[in-house]
């Protein structure tokens, strides 16, 4: 599992739109920090008041020079529909092959709701180089972090 002081691994996955733009990790580095927020499924109840959180904080965070980036095994027509649902200005990002997910080591599976490979909640802040210099994982997928810390987190980095 990616940890503070690694470097994180890149990620090429599609922006969650209609237009499946194509996404790279690395082009967000080096212009200031990074929130990526892996979260298990958009539209249930966990996730959606995640999402919300951030995008509630996101002034926040863009004072820090911070880009917070939302990934999930969704399709990117799913995140699209969830980003308009909930007026989401930050970029969502599909990883439905969840070669990101397994990278970072937060593959999941919750078999009574038939998911399968879906991403664990977690919340990484990357520096302009791409080192992490802060992580947290969900002990349980319906946790959520402590917002606070994350923009304190994004300042710092």
């Amino acid at each position: 599992m990616v940890s503070t002081g690694d470097t994180a691994p890149d990620i090429s996955a599609t922006i969650g739109t209609s237009d499946h733009e194509d996404f790279e990790l690395s082009d967000y580095l080096g212009d200031g920090p990074v929130v990526l927020a892996f979260f298990p499924g958009a539209f249930t109840p966990p996730c959606s008041n995640e999402m919300v959180a951030l995008e509630e904080h996101l002034d926040a965070f863009e004072d820090a020079g911070a880009t917070v980036l939302g990934l999930s095994a969704d399709s990117a027509f799913s995140l699209g529909a969830f980003s308009d649902e909930y007026d989401l200005s930050f970029t969502l990002v599909s990883d439905m092959a969840g070669e990101a997910i397994r990278d970072y080591g937060l593959e999941m599976e919750i078999p009574d709701l038939g998911l399968y490979g879906i991403a664990n909640r977690a919340v990484y802040v990357l520096d302009e180089d791409g080192t992490v210099t802060y992580d947290w994982v969900a002990d349980e997928p319906t946790d959520e972090p402590d917002y606070e810390e994350l923009v304190a987190a994004a300042e710092d980095a």
